[in-house]
């Protein structure tokens, strides 16, 4: 019998703020773990979502009802380790049967410490998370689980809300990496870790970009020591309103010149730096079916989210900023959210989505290939042609 079948004979509980409670059975590691109870819509990927750092502090729903049928193996982690305080799911696979599967995904949550619950009607979650929107919520395993109603409401109430919350140190890197070039270098860009996930390099790397990661205490003085030809801001956690060091950091590159490109927490910093503000969604938009439309094509893409904030900037129509004129480059179609910005007197865009998209889907690739022509045609303005 594998350790998942026996873990999964112990009682489990889901508890909202609000005081609705899920019963169901725990699997993963036993005891109690608070964060943003959020629901993720993608049908495959769940170790990649396990494994992004912006799920720091959160319990992630997943509305696929079979989970685990691929195990967990090496290769598609994208980041350390796991992120998530909670996982949620309806039906855990009983056995892991993949020729890629080295381990179990219950298995793999004990050993970090990740409290999961199955055997809960995941979809009556989901409705109710749509209804009364992303809130804090309690995960109780085994004897955990027991404990009074009234006194596990309580204790969700008095964990900490996701509004205020400034995680990217929790997740960043401790200190720079190099992610080499694929063939000959063409272009030094430093990548803030702010939550980055591993495809992301790797997309840059691939268009021969070396990408220097650095850790989100970084200071404009240390990027220009390093010679770099732009700047990426990466996906994280937390509330946008509390990275007050990133934002000038992009500003200071908007002032410089200097080729950035954000994504997701790096769309909302280039967003604050460009004086919008950003805001808390109801309940955030999450997995790898989302659409969106590029206002300049009208092609619409199916992308990659996980974000929890938006930036609060007018659509269809160009701003005035510090830094010239900027516009609304994406919206979502699902909600008209803003998904994307682009600067029209500085080399600067981003996106709200992942371009990278590990585990798929692969619409938006193309972004990494519209930054390494920003970075060429800004080499050219700048040097002549030469670095």
């Amino acid at each position: 019998m594998s350790s998942s079948q026996r873990i999964r004979r112990q009682p489990g509980l889901l508890v909202l703020e609000d005081g609705r409670s899920f019963c169901g059975t725990s699997f993963g590691a036993q005891g109690s773990a608070f964060g943003e109870a959020v629901f993720s819509t993608g049908m495959t990927g769940y170790q990649e979502t396990l494994t992004d750092p912006s799920y720091r502090r959160q319990i992630v729903v997943m509305t696929a009802p079979h989970i685990g049928n691929t195990g967990m193996n090496d290769d598609d982690a994208e980041s350390r380790q796991i992120w998530v305080s909670g996982f949620v799911v309806r039906d855990l696979s009983r056995i892991a049967s993949n020729w890629r599967s080295q381990r179990e995904l219950a298995d793999d949550l004990a050993d970090v410490g990740v409290v999961g619950v199955a055997d809960i009607d995941t979809r009556a979650l989901t409705r109710h998370l749509r209804d009364r929107g992303a809130m804090r919520a309690g995960v109780f395993g085994g004897s955990d689980a027991a404990a009074p109603l009234e006194e596990l409401v309580a204790a969700v109430k008095a964990s900490p809300s996701m509004v205020g919350a400034d995680l990217a140190g929790e997740v960043t890197t401790p200190q720079s990496y190099t992610v080499a070039a694929q063939g000959q270098p063409r272009f030094r860009v430093a990548a803030v870790d702010l939550g980055i996930k591993a495809m992301t390099p790797e997309m840059m790397a691939a268009r021969g970009i070396e990408v220097v990661v650095v850790p989100s205490s970084v200071t404009s003085a240390e990027l220009a020591a390093l010679e770099i030809d732009g700047l990426f801001l990466s996906n994280g956690p937390g509330d946008p309103a509390t990275a007050d060091r990133t934002v000038e950091l992009a500003r200071w590159a908007l002032e410089s010149r200097l080729p950035l490109f954000g994504i997701c927490f790096g769309n909302q910093i280039l967003g604050r730096a460009l004086g919008f503000g950003t805001y808390k969604l109801p309940f955030g938009h999450r997995g790898i079916n989302q659409p969106v439309m590029d206002l300049t094509t009208r092609k619409v893409e199916v992308t990659s989210q996980n974000h929890g904030f938006a930036v609060d900037a007018p659509i269809g129509e160009s701003v005035e900023t510090d830094f010239g004129r900027a516009r609304v480059s994406h919206v979502g179609l699902n909600d008209n959210v803003v998904e994307g910005i682009e600067c029209l007197d500085r080399p600067a865009f981003s996106v709200q989505y992942h371009p990278e998209a590990a585990a798929g889907p692969h619409d938006s690739a193309y972004l990494f290939d519209r930054f390494f022509s920003l970075l060429e045609a800004n080499r050219s303005v700048t040097s002549g042609g030469s670095r």
